[in-house]
């Protein structure tokens, strides 16, 4: 398959029309998905199957979620606005894993800053991004609870793994009219979307049912310890 660009043409396509059959609407999410290789997020054995709407295992008890999450979490993050491009200034991700949904994020922000709590994981999502010539990612070697800059507000905050409640303190993290949008909860997950408006009050909405590994403190050197 490492030849066949046009195979993996051929799959990226039939991935977005599997994502609008699932109910992505927006253009923009769609047009980012169909940009970003998603097999060489993975191991080269699983190439043929890189496009399907499942995860894979990328090491470490972590995983690469399934392209309709990927583009779910995009879509809320965003629905509140309407031009096409880099819409934000900064969005804080965190759980960049192998950098897949970082990749997708690229296409909404001047600068996305990705914190990791596993250092080998950290090395090969810059390798991913540099190998596709991504440069407005940054990522850290961190706790997704603490680790992000307090000097600044998001414009919108994502996270791929699941505390069991969500952490206030990510919310004052948010600029007026942002979102968090988190998976909460143990055994049973709901993907949430918590927003602050211009009066600082929340909101809460609940989601799809969602399955993420959990959100856990402090970080990890090796990966082996987990």
């Amino acid at each position: 398959m490492n030849s066949s660009g046009f195979t993996f043409r051929r799959v990226r396509e039939d991935m977005i029309e599997n994502l609008l059959d699932m109910g992505i609407k927006d253009f923009r999410v769609l047009d980012a998905m169909s940009q970003v290789p998603r097999h060489l997020f993975i191991e080269e054995a699983l190439w043929s199957r890189a496009y399907e709407n499942r995860s894979w295992s990328i090491q470490y008890g972590q995983t690469i979620s399934q392209p309709y999450i990927v583009a779910r979490m995009t879509e809320l993050l965003i629905s509140h606005t309407n031009s096409r491009g880099k819409i934000f200034e900064n969005i804080l991700e965190l759980g960049s894993g192998c950098g897949y949904q970082s990749a997708v994020l690229s296409f909404f922000s001047e600068k996305v800053d990705a914190i990791e709590r596993i250092k080998p994981l950290v090395e090969e999502a810059k390798k991913n991004l540099s190998n596709l010539s991504i440069d407005n990612v940054f990522f850290k070697h961190g706790d997704g609870y603490q680790d992000w800059k307090k000097n600044i507000k998001y414009d919108g905050i994502l996270c791929a793994a699941a505390p069991r409640v969500f952490p206030d303190d990510l919310v004052s993290a948010l600029k007026p009219n942002a979102k968090l949008v988190i998976p909460v909860g143990g055994k049973d997950q709901k993907l949430n979307v918590i927003s602050v408006n211009e009066k600082n009050e929340i909101n809460e909405e609940e989601f799809d049912d969602v399955s993420f590994v959990p959100m856990l403190p402090g970080i990890s050197e090796e990966g082996n310890e987990l």
